[in-house]
């Protein structure tokens, strides 16, 4: 299996060493990808990638090289420290140039993986952040593994072993879970507006190549009876408010 790991911490310290222990669970091939070196311009709110396409992102160069390796891998690592409540300014940024995303979802056959440490408060908030923001990316399930340290060496080992192990045995499984309602809702809308009479152009042909307009939700997933005619009810809804 291939896992990338997308390091937002500045430092290698906590946080890392956190990923280090998960790491040793974890059987395949990884690329560590430290957004502290790879220096991405910050996003200035263009709005390129989400109406004209992603290939017109100014930092194009940058970005593109990082979203292939989590295409390519089988299992996303997302590590941040809590800086002032929130994950850091890197793993923001990364996180603003991906907003296409949340028009154009991808990832609907990975697992994540998110290690989140802090030395005071806030770990299970920018924990539950990165899952949201990861889920509208459509990856199927994502672990958490989050701690307060207080600034300390030490770690709820017991906990990272359980988690990581859990990551693991599900990427190597193949298994598809069945998404959140919440996650539905929000494939229902996208699909709406990729369908609606004046569309953002990207979203409409990325929607309409994918045939991910014929699903109830990603063909890759299969929806029980409940979500499926939950989709169809939602869809019927959304796609008569969103002219």
């Amino acid at each position: 299996m291939k896992y990338v790991i997308i390091n937002g911490s500045p430092r290698r310290k906590n946080t890392w060493k956190m990923v280090e222990y998960a790491r040793k669970n974890i059987n395949g091939e990884f690329e560590e990808i430290h957004l502290m070196k790879e220096k991405i311009p910050l996003c200035n709110g263009c709005y390129n990638c989400i109406v004209e396409s992603e290939e017109k992102c100014p930092h194009r160069d940058k970005v593109k090289p990082i979203v292939d390796k989590m295409k390519n891998a089988d299992g996303i690592i997302i590590a941040s420290p809590v800086y002032a409540m929130n994950v850091t300014a890197l793993l923001k940024n990364f996180l603003d140039h991906t907003a296409y995303f949340y028009h154009r979802p991808e990832f609907f056959t990975k697992k994540a993986l998110v290690v989140v440490s802090t030395a005071g408060s806030g770990q299970k908030n920018v924990a539950k952040y990165i899952d949201e923001t990861i889920r509208h990316w459509g990856v199927n399930k994502v672990y958490k593994i989050t701690y307060a340290c207080g600034g300390k060496d030490e770690f709820d080992l017991k906990n990272i072993n359980e988690v990581s192990k859990k990551f693991a045995r599900d990427v190597e499984s193949g298994k598809m879970h069945n998404p959140k309602l919440g996650d539905i809702v929000f494939y229902d809308v996208w699909k709406a507006m990729a369908l609606s009479k004046e569309p953002i152009e990207a979203d409409k042909q990325y929607w309409m190549k994918n045939n991910l307009t014929d699903y109830d939700f990603a063909p890759e997933i299969q929806l029980n009876l409940f979500k499926r005619i939950f989709s169809r009810a939602m869809f019927f809804i959304l796609k008569r408010v969103i002219k």
